[in-house]
């Protein structure tokens, strides 16, 4: 099996896939980020391709960058000045030849993530 990475993300203050949203992705060697691709999100939330395709896949630490802030001001969440969540940087390793999956759940005051399937 080859590896490859995806993603999704969910509005959870409205309860749906946030559509729109950018997200980067580096490779990160010590602390020299190496910019890989940048993506939006469909209206499923999710990218249309694989963030992290089996073709490029390498084991190693990488970091996804959401761009919460953008995302937030283009649906009309009130803002403030500054935005409490605008980038979020996600930094995690693969060590193996596998399925990753690394979903965002956010709201304009908080975020999670995990490990997906």
């Amino acid at each position: 099996m080859s590896g490859f990475l995806t993603t999704h993300v969910l509005d959870t203050a409205r309860g749906c896939p946030a559509a729109g949203l950018k997200i980067e992705l580096f490779r990160m060697e010590g602390e020299t980020r190496t910019h890989l691709k940048t993506l939006s999100t469909n209206s499923d939330g999710r990218t249309d391709e694989q963030i992290l395709p089996s073709d490029k896949f390498e084991t190693g630490t990488y970091e996804l960058v959401f761009h919460a802030g953008a995302y937030l001001d283009a649906i009309g969440t009130p803002p403030e000045e500054p935005r409490f969540l605008d980038v979020i940087p996600l930094r995690f390793g693969m060590s193996e030849a596998s399925h990753y999956h690394v979903p965002l759940l956010l709201s304009p005051f908080g975020y999670s993530t995990y490990r997906g399937s």
